[in-house]
């Protein structure tokens, strides 16, 4: 677990790495029905990615005592960024402020790696509330994109000496 970072209701939120006893909660966290279109219908889709693709690390999401969404991150070796992906705000938790603490608990936890000098993610150019989110943690777009996704791009840590 990480160091708890409080939602806007003030519940502390954790990210926790997926075991036996929570893997099943984590898998059914669902979006809202309008945020299908830029993410998976249920987090389960995410985790089979990470179990099965060897690329990513899915980790719960934690609002006090609830799982409230996943998120995942991966290491490209070789250009040596963290990428961040497949996060899923369960659709009752959205707007309370479970995306914003669950992106810096992660950021915090990335930038905790001694190899982490960037972390970057993309997101469709019509998720506005994905964009205003990002920028407001300070990720820049740096010009690539996937698919038809914008990537950006946060720069953590000092450069080696």
């Amino acid at each position: 677990m990480t160091q708890g970072i409080s939602d806007g209701q003030g519940r502390t939120v954790v990210l926790e790495e997926i075991t036996d006893g929570n893997w099943r909660e984590v898998a059914d966290v669902a979006p809202a029905d309008d945020q299908r279109r830029y993410v998976a219908a249920l987090a389960a889709r995410y985790l089979l990615l990470s179990l099965k693709g060897g690329v990513w690390t899915s980790l719960g999401v934690r609002a006090g005592d609830d799982i409230v969404g996943h998120v995942m991150w991966a290491y490209d070796d070789e250009d040596g960024t963290h990428w961040i992906g497949g996060m899923v705000v369960a659709a009752a938790e959205q707007g309370r402020g479970v995306g914003r603490a669950t992106m810096l608990a992660l950021i915090e936890r990335l930038s905790a790696l001694p190899e982490c000098r960037e972390i970057r993610l993309s997101y469709h150019p019509d998720n506005t509330a994905a964009g205003h989110l990002y920028t407001s943690l300070g990720f820049r777009p740096n010009g690539d994109f996937e698919d038809d996704e914008i990537v950006v791009a946060l720069t953590v840590g000092a450069p080696a000496a």
